[in-house]
């Protein structure tokens, strides 16, 4: 199976602007920066809870924890949210009714959670709108772990904001490109 493909800033911009034509924009575009400005997974971000997020006084959270039932490997992990991510979740937060903290984060059309299919399923008719091919809801989280990786983060610290058992998980998601092999060999 090929892996997903990694966005280029180019092709997020791509996505992005897309995403701003649809019904939900700010919503879309929230999820795509939790995809790719946090590296979580479509079930992860389909998980996401408003309290998980923010906290009681409706401030986004510097950091939070996804419960074991919300991860992959079934073991609870540290999401740590950036200043780009952070300025997205204050613009979603206006969307957002307080009354019910623990509901979804996002809600769907009909007005319920996401499922992982159905979040999985939303990634891929954005990319496929915006003419990506081999797109798929990971290519948010790889390239994550690819840019993080080409700005030198070490490999240990990326399979913990992956919530990877293995750095070898991890390294199979750190693609590699001619741009980055140039800048390597310019370091000697």
């Amino acid at each position: 199976m090929a892996q997903a493909q990694t966005l280029t800033d180019a092709k997020l911009r791509r996505c992005l602007k897309w995403c701003r034509l649809r019904r939900h924009s700010t919503r879309d575009i929230t999820i795509f920066y939790v995809s790719y400005y946090a590296g979580l997974r479509a079930k992860e971000i389909a998980a996401l809870t408003i309290c998980d997020v923010y906290d009681e006084q409706g401030s986004v959270r510097e950091q939070f924890v996804l419960d074991a039932v919300q991860t992959k490997g079934a073991k609870t992990r540290t999401v740590w949210i950036n200043a780009k991510l952070r300025r997205q979740l204050e613009l979603y937060r206006s969307s957002l009714l307080f009354k019910d903290a623990s509901r979804a984060l996002f809600q769907s059309q009909k007005g319920g959670a996401f499922s992982a299919n159905t979040m999985t399923q939303l990634f891929l008719n954005i990319y496929r709108a915006a003419g990506f091919e081999n797109a798929s809801s990971h290519s948010g989280r790889r390239t994550f772990i690819t840019e993080l990786a080409s700005k030198g983060v070490s490999v240990r610290v990326l399979a913990e904001l992956a919530g990877h058992s293995s750095i070898q998980t991890t390294q199979g998601y750190i693609d590699v490109n001619p741009q980055q092999m140039s800048a390597a060999v310019e370091l000697l």
